[in-house]
């Protein structure tokens, strides 16, 4: 073939190529999921005796389900000295993602994906027994998925959960300042525990860390009725009137259809006439 036919086929072919080669949207694509590394290379020593090293660091990697019109992300954890996910998540858009991080797909299955298994086992089985009424076998399997991982989130609940079910308040409390400080213990996922903990604290009269958790829990979900009316209760058992009508009336802006919201508005205004 000539130079002159070689152009001529590739000018065929090219007007034969479809002008849209995006994917279609109906196709199903894998999320990205799995261990990654980055490396980074630092200056050790001064003058002659300096050197490079490189240094690697681990990262759980999951991408998030999103609409099809938002920029892809990937968000990622790190590893912590057990080779378990562990900390605050950080968003990562997808070309960033691809060229910083590289997959570890080995040391994912041979070392990180068994720990994380082992680890969910244990707080599984801490939940079993909370459940059975087994609150000391629970905090014992609680404070093993916490040695593992101290920022476990159901753990970090579930072991208040138990101190308050044992009438040990005082326990609870000091657990307490660990959640408030965990993002993640607001996400959705964990709404569950989020709310049965919120129901605890008050119940057991631990008021002022009731109004300290609902209000940081505002912070991460400020349109939320349920979260006004929380801590309205909170408020009021707290003796906090002026506050408690003020977060009555927050929920209703929200949601004026909330009627628990509005009867109990209503019991506060007739208090005060």
């Amino acid at each position: 073939m000539t130079q002159e036919e070689a152009k001529t086929n590739k000018a065929e072919q090219d007007a034969n190529m479809p002008e849209d080669v995006t994917i279609p949207k109906d196709v199903k694509r894998e999320k990205i999921s799995g261990v990654f590394s980055t490396q980074t290379v630092a200056k050790v020593g001064t003058g002659t005796t300096s050197r490079k090293t490189i240094q690697k660091a681990y990262w759980f990697a999951e991408q998030p389900e999103m609409d099809d019109d938002a920029v892809p992300v990937v968000a990622v954890q790190p590893l912590n000295r057990n080779n378990i996910p562990s900390g605050p998540k950080e968003q990562v858009p997808l070309p960033d993602f691809l060229e910083r991080f590289s997959p570890e797909v080995e040391f994912y299955q041979q070392e990180v994906f068994p720990r994380m298994k082992e680890l969910d086992s244990t707080v599984k089985r801490a939940e079993e027994q909370r459940d059975q009424g087994a609150l000391y076998s629970a905090e014992f399997e609680y404070n093993a998925a916490l040695t593992v991982d101290e920022n476990n989130v159901r753990a970090n609940f579930g072991l208040g959960l138990t101190f308050m079910e044992r009438g040990e308040p005082e326990k609870a409390a000091d657990l307490f300042e660990r959640i408030v400080g965990l993002d993640a213990a607001f996400d959705p996922e964990h709404k569950h525990l989020f709310n049965e903990f919120g129901i605890n604290l008050r119940k057991s009269q631990l008021l002022d860390q009731a109004v300290d958790y609902y209000t940081r829990a505002l912070e991460m979900a400020p349109h939320d009725e349920n979260l006004f009316y929380n801590i309205a209760r909170a408020y009021f058992e707290r003796g906090d009137k002026e506050d408690c009508v003020t977060n009555l009336q927050k929920a209703l802006e929200i949601n004026p259809y909330f009627e628990e919201a509005k009867a109990f508005l209503a019991y506060m205004e007739k208090q005060e006439g």
